[in-house]
């Protein structure tokens, strides 16, 4: 029988100015987004799992990001890519340091009715969330699609932390009702900056993690950049994250902490963390234990950083 597990999120075209592009007055321009995850869940797909776009497309891409899609092997471009009448998201990325990084949005596809998604997820043995934009499903249709989903739930919440486009560039902000938000999945992922912004009156990084675990998520993945990550999970829960909804509801008790160090490496670190969480998520359905998991994720972050945009991503995770 084979096992589908969906990737929803948006398709970006990516505008990068890294502080090399700056210097030289070009930037690099590449498919990003969403195509960073469905590129690295292919590359780790297990075998018997087949992995599901799921994605509202701008009218003006949809055909080529279909085809970018169908040609990742093991990846259904057909049933949950759809094509939507507004123009597709562009982003420009603009590179203050190796890391960090100002965000320009233009365009930009509306959010997923649920009415318009729950056909299209019913049939998901698991489902991981990246928001990319941070209007790819609104909190309410959030939280129905966390009352009707049966399997796992993953969400990178990243894009929630931005504050809505308009002219200039986004900016970090508090998230609202960020309660609700973690209540909604089983695992969830930020970065130190966003975690910050969520819970800056905790003390430490593992204090604000827990202030985030203790709203409902059975497990919380801390990305550090070039440091690696941390991971916070229930006590009780299992690696295989078919077995994670079992554990819903259930008292958390002290979380289990694990440092996973990464070894730094230059290159471009755009959609990193999504290749992480993709790679990750993916890894565990495929039966690896935590700690395999998060060294699986290390690789394929390790190798995105040598390449520029997602286009030629696949290969580079799988040679």
């Amino acid at each position: 029988m084979t096992l589908r597990l969906g990737i929803l999120g948006t398709f970006v075209w990516d505008r990068i100015w890294t502080l090399e592009d700056q210097a030289a007055g070009l930037p690099f321009e590449s498919w990003g987004g969403l195509a960073y995850s469905l590129a690295a869940a292919a590359a780790a797909r297990p075998e018997g799992w087949e992995i599901v776009a799921v994605a509202r497309v701008g009218e003006d891409l949809v055909d080529e990001a279909r085809a970018f899609a169908a040609a990742l092997p093991g990846v259904d471009a057909e049933s949950a890519l759809v094509a939507a009448p507004e123009p597709n998201n562009r982003v420009e990325l603009r590179y203050t340091d190796d890391a960090r990084r100002g965000e320009r949005l233009t365009g930009g596809v509306e959010a997923w009715t649920w009415e318009e998604l729950a056909p299209r997820v019913a049939g998901l043995d698991a489902l991981y969330v990246n928001y990319f934009s941070g209007f790819e499903i609104g909190l309410a249709a959030t939280e129905r699609l966390r009352a009707a989903f049966n399997g796992p739930l993953y969400a990178d919440l990243h894009s929630l932390f931005l504050g809505c486009p308009g002219v200039g560039t986004r900016q970090m902000r508090h998230l609202p009702e960020w309660e609700r938000w973690a209540a909604s999945f089983d695992a969830v992922q930020l970065n130190d900056d966003e975690l910050r912004m969520l819970a800056p009156a905790a003390g430490s990084r593992d204090e604000a993690a827990a202030t985030l675990m203790g709203a409902g998520p059975r497990v919380v993945a801390v990305t550090h950049g070039a440091e690696g990550a941390t991971i916070l999970r229930a006590a009780a829960i299992p690696a295989d994250p078919r077995r994670w909804p079992e554990t819903r509801g259930e008292a958390a008790g002290p979380p289990a902490a694990a440092q996973y160090p990464s070894r730094p490496c230059t290159g471009d670190p755009t959609g990193c963390g999504d290749v992480w969480g993709a790679t990750f998520f993916t890894s565990l359905a495929g039966g690896l234990g935590w700690d395999d998991a998060a060294r699986a994720a290390h690789a394929a972050a390790a190798r995105k950083m040598g390449v520029r945009g997602a286009s030629g991503l696949f290969g580079a995770l799988v040679r």
